[in-house]
């Protein structure tokens, strides 16, 4: 009986250690996490938009007053990350239009109805990458397919490759990018409310994406 007390007493206290060893690691991890603006080291595959740390953002002129931000809130996507990185590889975003956030909700309302995004016909707003050309270390321009209440018109987006790593945490890969452009909102049939609310739409990207599991 004696041996047996001390033998999980033992097990109990090496355990305890371990999970000590595990909680300290984690903390050192974050501190001293860093990512690499190398391409060259990521792996290839399918990488999938993390929704939790991904925002798309848009201002747009209000009055002359304000650059008016609004949001949307659920939106999916993937990155085909391939050898030659940036240059070789595509990327595409599908946006739940009525996930649309201005802060005021009788506002979210008029920008939902059919007068605006019609989201009822029109539930998704999309992105496709067709080309990518570069301009510096780690960035350049995205051009793209963009389709807002049935109509698709060619955008160009201002991409920085902000770097690569398992994340500390998860210790999945993952990649993060930031993304800004303009685009006339007129292009797409969404004249509503113009002059007092303007023609330029800026969007404002921030965005995480996570290694998909093999046969996924």
């Amino acid at each position: 009986m004696k041996s047996s007390s001390v033998r999980t007493a033992w097990l109990r206290a090496l355990l305890g250690a371990m999970l000590l060893g595990a909680m300290a690691c984690t903390p050192i991890q974050v501190l001293t996490h860093s990512v690499s603006q190398n391409e060259a080291r990521v792996p290839p595959g399918r990488y999938d938009i993390d929704q939790d740390h991904t925002s798309i953002t848009f201002d747009i002129d209000h009055f002359k007053y304000t650059r008016f931000t609004m949001r949307f809130n659920r939106k999916q996507g993937e990155l085909d990350w391939n050898d030659g990185g940036l240059d070789r590889s595509t990327a595409s975003v599908a946006i739940d239009a009525a996930s649309i956030d201005t802060n005021v909700p009788l506002l979210d309302k008029m920008v939902k109805s059919d007068s605006m995004l019609d989201v009822a016909r029109y539930p998704q707003i999309r992105f496709a990458s067709t080309r990518f050309e570069r301009t510096g270390e780690a960035r350049g321009t995205l051009s793209g397919e963009l389709t807002i209440r049935g109509v698709t018109q060619p955008v160009t987006l201002d991409v920085t490759f902000n770097g690569f790593a398992p994340d500390p945490l998860t210790k999945k890969d993952t990649l993060g990018f930031s993304a800004d452009g303009h685009f006339s909102r007129a292009k797409f049939g969404l004249t509503t409310w113009y002059p007092a609310v303007g023609d330029d739409i800026h969007v404002r990207i921030q965005a995480e994406f996570v290694k998909t599991p093999a046969g996924a």
